[in-house]
């Protein structure tokens, strides 16, 4: 007969997403001991739980983990290229015994252009290096990540770091000694200008307009299979895969999206594109996150005069409802905001973002309406195609990608899902501390959490003494003494 948890542990795998994600293994502690990334989650994690397969193991060392697991966590994430780059911090946070990787200080590569060179190239770091380049990333894959560099090279003429271009007068340059080889048909002297030009084309690619290429890469492909060039076709089916692989990168927070523009231009801009009645000096955006499936979390922050106003920034816990439902949190959240703002007779930002599409902001709209507020200016942000949703009826509208207003709302939006995660993080901690101490009899909410309060962290708690135990309110010799039996027992 299998022990209880056993049978909660099956249960919970039988409620699993097949969807790519990032699981943690906790022993009866609450540690992490491994955490791994999966594809499909549902059968990743089930294999762990299969009668046969602590028979069949061979190594001590995974034998001796799946002894020790009593419990897991998920996190659903969109693509396995995000599974692996959260997979990574992760193991980092945590530094779990029974992982091998990630455990030295590596980071995933950023791709990074230095805007004060007269003729920007692309590089490779592993660091936000200052705030004159763009960057872009963090990137998964980094051979691949190479490969498309290369490819880049050759679609659109740009430099990459090893390049040695030699200036001829006139304003104009020469980049390579040998245009066949490193052009391909691109024109090899230059003047700064036109240089820029297919520079920024080169990064819309990095910034996700990547399709069209990739359909032009395509046709070529059966073009030389139709020939029966089949060395060809492979050629452009690894580089098809390749450019795939460097498009699916995870959201990339703290961008650098203005680069050297001043903010006060990206709000014109928004002014402009978006109809407004005066430049939005002060926006507010909020966004809805998951933990775990289990409950949601919001966060909003704040940006005056176009740059992060973080004083200003604030976390919600959903308290209206329990389980996942983004519309209901989103109104909830809003309506928590401005109701409070009205109260003390606060003044509204100028613009309302809201990360998500017509029902996130159909929402948003409720709260005022349920508040008897006047909401000023409102728009969500998709993400699938970076689209505008507009709160008064209006067409739905799509900026170019090098537009400073949308830079500026996908700064607010990255910005707030940042800020999202982190609270995820706190939470799962607080969690984790909070779990063991329910198995102990005897404490009540306000005990448990004046012990944690008071230590800190499990560890601290297991090292005190009976007098230092005592010191805590509400705490007597013979619960100390109770717990700290527990606390070596578990």
């Amino acid at each position: 007969m299998p022990e209880p948890e056993q049978i909660n542990l099956k249960k919970k795998v039988r409620q699993l997403p097949h969807q790519p994600g990032v699981y943690l293994m906790k022993d009866r502690l609450g540690q992490t001991i491994y955490v791994g990334k999966a594809k499909d989650l549902k059968k990743r994690v089930s294999t762990y739980f299969q009668a046969s397969r602590k028979l069949v193991v061979a190594q001590p060392k995974i034998r001796a983990m799946l002894e020790l697991i009593y419990d897991f966590e998920v996190i659903r994430v969109k693509s396995e290229a995000e599974a692996l780059l959260l997979e990574g911090q992760l193991i980092k946070k945590y530094r779990p015994r029974y992982n091998t990787d990630f455990t030295d200080d590596k980071r995933f590569l950023l791709v990074r252009i230095d805007l004060r060179e007269t003729l920007p190239r692309f590089r490779l770091t592993r660091n936000r290096i200052d705030a004159h380049s763009r960057h872009f990333g963090p990137f998964a894959h980094s051979g691949h990540l190479r490969q498309t560099l290369v490819a880049l090279r050759q679609k659109f003429g740009v430099l990459l770091s090893d390049a040695k271009p030699i200036y001829l007068g006139d304003g104009t340059w020469r980049l390579y000694d040998d245009a066949r080889a490193e052009i391909y048909g691109h024109p090899n002297e230059i003047s700064e200008t036109d240089y820029r030009k297919r520079m920024e084309s080169a990064c819309e690619f990095l910034e996700g307009k990547s399709q069209a290429w990739l359909e032009e890469l395509k046709k070529q492909m059966h073009a030389a299979a139709e020939k029966l060039d089949y060395e060809k076709a492979a050629a452009f089916r690894d580089r098809i895969e390749a450019l795939k692989r460097t498009a699916q990168r995870t959201r990339k927070f703290e961008r650098n999206l203005l680069g050297q523009s001043d903010p006060k231009t990206a709000l014109l801009a928004l002014k402009e594109k978006l109809g407004l009645p005066k430049r939005p000096d002060r926006i507010e955006c909020f966004d809805i996150s998951h933990i775990s499936g289990s409950f949601c979390v919001a966060s909003m922050v704040s940006f005056k005069k176009g740059r992060p106003e973080k004083k200003q920034y604030r976390r919600y816990k959903i308290k209206s409802f329990v389980g996942n439902d983004d519309f209901r949190a989103m109104e909830e959240v809003v309506g928590r905001r401005y109701r409070r703002l009205r109260d003390e007779s606060a003044s509204l930002p100028d613009l309302i973002v809201v990360d998500g599409g017509a029902g996130q902001v159909t929402a948003a709209m409720r709260a005022f309406i349920d508040q008897q507020i006047e909401p000023p200016a409102l728009v969500g942000l998709a993400k699938k195609n970076e689209t505008i949703l507009f709160s008064d009826g209006r067409d739905p509208l799509n900026l170019e990608a090098h537009d400073l207003g949308l830079r500026l709302l996908q700064h607010l939006r990255d910005e707030a899902h940042h800020f999202a995660n982190s609270f995820n993080a706190d939470l799962r901690s607080q969690r984790l501390r909070e779990s063991i101490l329910h198995d102990f009899k005897g404490l009540g909410d306000g005990k448990r959490q004046a012990l944690l309060t008071h230590f800190g962290s499990l560890p601290k708690m297991r090292e005190a003494s009976v007098a230092e135990i005592c010191q805590v309110p509400g705490i007597g010799i013979l619960t100390a003494k109770r717990l700290i039996k527990f606390l070596k027992a578990t």
